[in-house]
């Protein structure tokens, strides 16, 4: 499903813009520009473009194959155990 992004804190402007960047959701609002017009037309064109849709659907059939506990838990261990 496409995103709507209004990032306020820490890494999520980076977040915002990386799903601009991959195509799942418009540019994100940024919180000083954030109105209920901006927010509807971001709503409208996350809804209305089809291209979204896809490229969200394709991304989260990528990461449903992904293993992320065990990754993390791999990741950790990797400190842990030194």
């Amino acid at each position: 499903m496409p995103s709507v992004i209004i990032p306020f804190f820490a890494d999520q402007p980076y977040w915002g813009w990386r799903v601009r960047a991959l195509g799942v959701g418009p540019k994100p609002i940024l919180r000083k520009e954030l109105t209920a017009r901006h927010l509807a037309e971001a709503i409208t064109q996350a809804v209305a473009d089809k291209e979204f849709e896809r490229r969200a659907a394709a991304q989260g059939a990528k990461i449903r194959t992904e293993d992320g506990v065990a990754k993390a838990v791999e990741i950790v261990s990797k400190y842990v155990n030194r």
